[in-house]
């Protein structure tokens, strides 16, 4: 512990510790023996100076040259790819996902990065024609001021590149919050920025539990924009907690529905659930955790499925070879747990679930895979999101029982359908509910470029976030009449 890397917080362009004198550890979820660093558990007043900080920087930053903050963005991608075999390294130990997956999220990350320093330079504004001819009217975007950024541990980078570079180059400060259990790779982005020259208050770096520092960062009136993915409980929380002046944007829970009609390619559909449901350790907000299946293929459906489960190989992601890794938390693993009992309770328990604890499992958080049949739209394994390796498969008669049972819940972030058939192609976008719309393809998964958010209690925003669209949270629109 004397030997243990303690990293910093990041406040007006200085690293600090906290006011508190108080650390956490950060531990590998694959081995509980792995201690990554200690950080800081701030209090209240450390994230006040970051929102002081990020307030006063706010001025110079939104008069600063756009392609000055444009640069900024590319320096720090930079920084990202020079070091991307040991951010990979480091992401994978922090959270448990393949070494693979890892390199793919630094790398998307740093393209993110990229995206916002060109996008954000074509924002423009509009003129209108009226009956004056000595008077011009016209619209200008212009930032909202500081910006919490509160994100999750699955995706603990990419997530915030694409909240923070949006803020960023359209001029507004930030104060970044990363979660807890996984700090230290949004500690090398916040490196990355320092790294890239960025002024001093304009981008803070804090961490700490969200009942020592949650509510200053969204509460405090000074913050006018809160952009926060995490439970669909907290970022409820947050939405009352926040000032009336102050504008949310919360990318919340999903309970992704993959609809596999008559007419579909058995083999795609298995595979789809694979890499929807089970990758990443089903801890994706747009995983695939039911499966709603036509009656007459639902027996095939299975057999394959449970032969290809069987295949997968469950270890540590740093392992060549290994196709699924641990739960990210202690937590996460008790919680995933409850669900498989409440499974084997409620529907037909068809394979896997374990609890795996012996030998090269003992000192990490894993758990085989799950499946569950005859699941009914009551159970908690068809409704509430479980956020690991388990999927219910329903059955269904035809694609509009599919479509009903599909929109039977409170979530609509992600959907998928599996048909060659063109009719219910062309339907299946209009009648689900769901943000995210693929056909043919996994439920997880979107482009840096195109927008990403959910409906219904998935996103209490009518903002999205990724593409151009990520940049209209992050500003608001002036209306300018000049005569003469």
């Amino acid at each position: 512990m004397d030997n243990a890397t303690q990293f910093l917080n990041y406040i007006d362009g200085e690293w600090a510790a906290s006011a508190s004198g108080k650390t956490f550890e950060n531990r590998s979820p694959a081995d509980q023996d792995d201690l990554l660093g200690l950080f800081q558990a701030s209090s209240a007043d450390d994230a006040r100076r970051a929102i002081d900080a990020a307030d006063r920087a706010f001025a110079t930053w939104r008069e600063t040259p756009i392609s000055q903050r444009a640069k900024i963005l590319n320096r720090a991608a930079d920084y990202l790819m020079e070091n991307v075999e040991q951010f990979a390294r480091e992401l994978t130990r922090e959270e448990g996902k393949l070494l693979g997956n890892s390199r793919d999220e630094i790398t998307r990350s740093a393209q993110t990065l990229r995206f916002y320093a060109v996008e954000g330079q074509t924002i423009t504004g509009e003129t209108f024609p009226q009956d004056d001819a000595k008077m011009m009217v016209y619209t200008q975007r212009e930032p909202l001021g500081v910006a919490t950024i509160i994100t999750p541990w699955n995706f603990p980078i990419s997530i915030p590149a694409r909240k923070i570079a949006p803020a960023l180059i359209t001029g507004n400060s930030v104060v970044f919050k990363p979660s807890s259990d996984a700090p230290l790779i949004g500690y090398r982005l916040a490196e990355a920025l320092h790294h890239a020259g960025v002024p001093a208050g304009v981008f803070n770096f804090i961490t700490g539990a969200a009942s020592a520092i949650g509510e200053e960062l969204t509460a405090n009136p000074v913050v006018k924009a809160i952009s926060f993915t995490g439970s669909t409980a907290a970022g409820e929380r947050i939405h009352r907690a926040a000032a009336m002046t102050t504008r949310t944007q919360m990318e919340l829970g999903g309970k992704n529905p993959l609809i596999v009609l008559e007419d579909a390619d058995i083999d795609t559909a298995v595979d789809l659930t694979v890499k929807g449901g089970f990758s990443l350790t089903g801890q994706a907000c747009t995983g695939t955790s039911r499966v709603l299946i036509a009656r007459s293929r639902k027996q095939e459906y299975l057999t394959r499925l449970v032969e290809k489960v069987k295949t997968l190989k469950i270890g540590n992601g740093m392992t060549d070879g290994t196709q699924i890794g641990p739960l990210a938390t202690r937590q996460q693993l008790d919680t995933v747990l409850g669900y498989i009992e409440a499974g084997k309770q409620e529907a037909t328990h068809v394979h896997g679930g374990e609890h795996l604890s012996e030998g090269d499992y003992a000192k990490g958080f894993y758990v085989a895979p799950a499946i569950f049949s005859d699941v009914t739209q009551e159970m908690r394994i068809a409704r509430e999101e479980i956020f690991g390796p388990v999927v219910a498969v329903i059955e269904v008669d035809g694609y509009e029982d599919a479509i009903a049972k599909a929109n039977d819940t409170p979530y609509g972030l992600a959907a998928a359908l599996v048909t060659n058939d063109i009719g219910y192609i062309q339907r299946f976008p209009l009648d689900i509910q769901a943000g995210t719309v693929k056909v043919n393809r996994t439920t997880t998964g979107n482009l840096v470029n195109a927008p990403f958010g959910g409906l219904k209690q998935s996103s209490t925003s009518t903002f999205r976030e990724s593409g151009r669209a990520g940049l209209d949270f992050f500003t608001q629109t002036k209306t300018v009449y000049i005569g003469r």
